[in-house]
């Protein structure tokens, strides 16, 4: 018997940091592909505004704000407690919200490097166990990591940003790891990017040089996201040359 399967327009997905930038360019082709997309950061306005204009631009509604806190923790399982209640699925989690804090070697702070660990590692951690029982129990998931070539190489002006996204990359390895063993229908994609346009991100608009366009990550995303079930790619190393 073949590995479980589910159309995108059947899929529930939940996108941390959803309002701008990459999130947003991720739940646009989501909610274009059919998938109920829940948009999640701490920010409503820019939630609201975001999914209303999405959902404007499918022509129904399928962006649902929610505000949270990466940071902690019952908010978090509030989002996965309320998501699964109103759909019994969770389908991909895209974790997607992160933040850096510039300060050099000699320079750090307990202060910063609590907040960009507690941000972009931390709480990638704690949602994705709030998030794996519902997706084990259905048989079906999907887990999209936003690292980074910061995660890859280290760059002396944002030392507690590399060293996160560091540890996303050797967190997500464990995480695929795991569910090899326990055979289940899970699927562990990590993204790498360089330097992504967060600014020029409308359709018609030019990335900076040396940056890539957010609607470059969207397509890969949509991409990965149909490969057969058998089928996973690790790390998605994306940049402009």
């Amino acid at each position: 018997m073949g590995l479980k399967y589910k159309s995108l327009s059947e899929q529930i997905a939940i996108v941390t940091g959803g309002g701008t930038g990459i999130g947003r360019a991720f739940t646009g082709a989501l909610a274009a592909a059919g998938a109920r997309v829940v948009i999640a950061s701490r920010r409503t306005d820019v939630l609201r505004r975001a999914a209303d204009e999405i959902n404007a631009a499918v022509g129904t509604e399928r962006v649902f704000p929610y505000e949270f806190d990466i940071r902690d923790r019952a908010t978090i399982e509030e989002l996965v407690s309320d998501v699964f209640e109103r759909w019994q699925a969770i389908d991909v989690l895209i974790n997607n919200s992160g933040l850096a804090v510039p300060e050099t070697i000699e320079e750090i702070t307990d202060e910063g490097w609590d907040k960009v660990m507690e941000t972009n590692l931390r709480g990638v951690m704690q949602l994705v166990r709030a998030v794996l029982p519902h997706m084990r129990r259905n048989d079906f998931g999907d887990i999209v990591k936003i690292s980074s070539q910061a995660g890859k190489h280290g760059y002396a002006d944002v030392p507690s940003y590399c060293a996160s996204k560091f540890g996303l990359l050797g967190y997500a390895e464990a995480l695929r790891d795991h569910v090899r063993k326990t055979g289940t229908n899970l699927r562990v994609f990590n993204f790498c990017p360089g330097l992504v346009d967060v600014e020029n991100t409308l359709p018609d608009q030019t990335p900076r040089e040396g940056f890539i366009h957010v609607a470059n990550l969207a397509r890969t995303l949509m991409y990965v996201l149909t490969l057969d079930r058998n089928v996973v790619l690790e790390d998605i190393n994306i940049y402009s040359r």
